[in-house]
């Protein structure tokens, strides 16, 4: 039977089909040389796939089956990770013999179309987890960590690493270090594999209250006997910790020595090595999915933004093109969002923000606001709401920004000022509402933040000479922050006023700026407020007063906080068109 001439239709396809991100990196390929690092488009992917299936259905004779097999071993490699693809192309003609050999030749026409149609994402999975990666492709992502070369894992089991989670460096360890931990990792896991064996067994399992084995709790008294040692933290050690803190700040992980037992210790440590190896294997599948235009149908997941890479919690209305995708990389000083780590680092190459536009009008220390206008920074806020979105689950402003003000907070250090949240209030607000949306990012929560923001909305409502109020709805978040706010700012006027016999909603109101509504609403959960002889009266509960000066007391010296003094800022008078 004469052999048909075989199209080389995905390689047509997969030369044509290139698409543009955007003006700072125009076409994403690496390298002329390597087809294999090129990123295909959904349609040649769906083309390539379309084509390939085509042929299977007019191949009936086992030579022509075993043609398929070698075209599907080249698709393999074609996905492998960049460190295997040279391997994986080297002699495709032997994976394809191979791959005919194993098969039998009763099979018939319908399953073996069946299984080409899971060709692909099975390949994916066998080339992770066939063979875990030894490098990754520096040129394409690397570790956010300054100062590190992405060498090394934390798990110890992979030669480089590309997310904060794997870098031994923030851990603050060597690469010679993980390996031995891995080691010993091992160790441990092969006496717990002992001790299931043990209780998995048959005559064992068979009891109706089968009790533990002779194993289980000899493993159960080590582990209370090493439990039992308290560790006792020395001056040393707190010095130690603090020179640490200072020197490095938020860039490495706080020195764990010496807080709880080394039990304890080495069980965090496994657990984190555990959540390492997981992100290490996602980001590897999703890379492989993203080259061959795969469709996420799940949408965005997580977003890289300035070091940190951050899990999304709701979905935001990016466009189409990026919202499919699993991963976002976004500028964390203009808050241009990006498809790629090899387009974002273009772009901070050239990128000359290293702070929020507009007018600053409060500084201290490292803590600076930004007053940014939606009309004069239209894209800047758009970004900054979209960006919102992905944390918050009732906002519905998005583009429509030009009758807002924008108050960003940020924190500075050598390398420009960081975005720590922000708050939005309209210009004309006909219901005095001071804060339309307020958001802390995920990084920067129960750190002091959100009450810092909180507390500059009410002083700028100070300033103005008015009352207001949050607008409604307030996500959980937002209500638990509002109401904790709300109360300390209550027990604070009520202790500086304690010898006043008379107090009213209306003079609390206008000293403080809160809304007489939320000021009611907030002493009627403390159980302060009473109705007695057709008159309202405000219950002074000491008890109440004495554990807030207490938290106040226990707070530290470089405890957040607003200074009212540091405020450079002038109402901006709106004039209406």
């Amino acid at each position: 039977m004469p052999k048909r001439k075989r199209q080389t239709r995905s390689q047509s396809s997969s030369e044509s089909d290139f698409t543009t991100e955007d003006s700072d990196a125009s076409i994403d390929v690496e390298s002329d040389d390597n087809p294999g690092s090129r990123r295909v488009t959904r349609g040649s992917a769906k083309r390539m796939s379309q084509g390939d299936a085509q042929e299977e259905v007019k191949m009936e004779d086992p030579g022509s089956r075993g043609r398929a097999d070698e075209h599907g071993t080249r698709a393999r490699s074609s996905i492998l990770h960049p460190s295997q693809r040279n391997q994986g192309n080297a002699s495709p003609s032997r994976h394809g013999n191979n791959a005919t050999s194993s098969e039998s030749e009763s099979e018939g026409l319908a399953e073996d179309t069946g299984r080409r149609k899971g060709l692909k994402r099975t390949a994916k999975a066998m080339s992770y987890y066939g063979s875990p990666p030894k490098r990754h492709s520096l040129g394409e992502t690397r570790c956010p960590m300054p100062g590190c070369d992405s060498m090394g894992h934390f798990t110890g089991k992979f030669e480089t690493h590309w997310t904060l989670s794997g870098c031994p460096l923030y851990h603050n360890l060597t690469k010679e270090e993980c390996k031995v931990r891995a080691a010993d990792r091992e160790s441990k896991q092969k006496v717990r594999d002992k001790i299931k064996k043990e209780v998995k067994d048959e005559a064992h399992m068979a009891l109706r209250n089968p009790s533990p084995t002779r194993s289980q709790k000899e493993y159960k008294d080590k582990v209370k006997e090493q439990r039992k040692v308290k560790p006792v933290i020395s001056e040393e050690q707190k010095e130690k910790a603090r020179q640490h803190k200072k020197t490095h700040e938020n860039n490495r992980e706080p020195l764990l020595e010496g807080l709880t037992s080394q039990y304890d210790l080495d069980l965090f440590r496994e657990a984190q090595a555990r959540a390492a190896e997981d992100m290490e294997k996602n980001a590897v599948f999703q890379e492989s999915e993203v080259q061959q235009g795969a469709m996420f149908e799940a949408g965005l997941k997580t977003i890289q933004f300035g070091r940190f890479e951050l899990d999304t919690w709701y979905s935001s209305p990016y466009p189409e093109e990026y919202a499919r995708l699993p991963k976002l990389y976004i500028c964390e000083f203009c808050l241009k969002y990006m498809k790629s780590a090899t387009i974002l680092r273009r772009h901070m190459a050239k990128c000359v923000w290293r702070h929020p536009p507009g007018d600053e009008i409060y500084r201290k220390g490292s803590i600076s606001v930004f007053e940014v206008d939606g009309q004069k920074n239209k894209i800047y806020c758009q970004n900054l709401c979209l960006l919102a979105k992905l944390f918050l689950d009732h906002k519905t402003l998005y583009y429509d920004v030009e009758p807002f003000l924008f108050y960003v907070m940020t924190e500075a250090d050598t390398t420009g000022c960081h975005v720590v949240g922000y708050f939005s209030k309209e210009k004309n607000s006909f219901l005095n509402y001071n804060v339309s949306c307020i958001l802390t990012l995920p990084q920067y929560m129960r750190q002091g933040f959100g009450k810092m923001l909180i507390d500059f909305s009410y002083l700028l409502t100070r300033v103005e000479e008015k009352t207001g109020s949050p607008e409604r709805p307030l996500s959980d978040l937002g209500l638990i922050s509002y109401r904790s706010y709300w109360k300390g700012v209550l027990l604070k006027y009520l202790h500086e006023h304690k010898h006043d016999r008379e107090i009213s909603i209306k003079d609390l109101s206008t000293e403080t700026g809160v809304n007489p509504y939320d000021i009611v609403s907030t002493l009627q959960a403390m159980s302060m407020l009473k109705y007695w002889k057709g008159k309202h009266i405000v219950l002074k509960r000491q008890d109440l007063i004495d554990e807030y000066l207490k938290k106040q007391a226990n707070k530290p010296p470089e405890h957040k906080a607003i200074d009212p003094n540091s405020l450079k800022w002038t109402p901006p008078v709106i004039t209406k068109r």
